[in-house]
């Protein structure tokens, strides 16, 4: 993760809470100067957690898709009621481990 900053995460809309820059199609799959977005810290290891980056840079390359994304739509749900010092802890899924990258 690089630089953060305090903002309103673009993926879940908390306001207040540290941010960190995401790279909607991650670099290593040609990202690197395609469009970002501000995600909180949780949002943005949980995405990395539960899928690799050439399922992100293939299928959820915008804010709109990893919304209407199933797991990462009841993260969100959860994460908008945590107070934003929460600290969240996250693992890769068991899918994620099987699929190396």
């Amino acid at each position: 993760m690089s630089k953060k900053t305090i903002g309103t995460c673009e993926l879940c809309s908390r306001q207040n809470v540290e941010t960190t820059i995401h790279h909607l199609t991650p670099k290593e799959v040609g990202g690197t100067f395609l469009p970002t977005a501000q995600l909180c810290i949780p949002c943005h290891k949980q995405i990395h957690s539960l899928y690799t980056n050439d399922e992100l840079g293939v299928r959820l390359n915008t804010i709109e898709y990893l919304r209407r994304d199933e797991k990462i739509h009841k993260f969100i749900k959860w994460i908008r009621k945590q107070p934003s010092t929460k600290l969240v802890k996250t693992r890769k899924s068991n899918e994620r481990k099987k699929k190396k990258r």
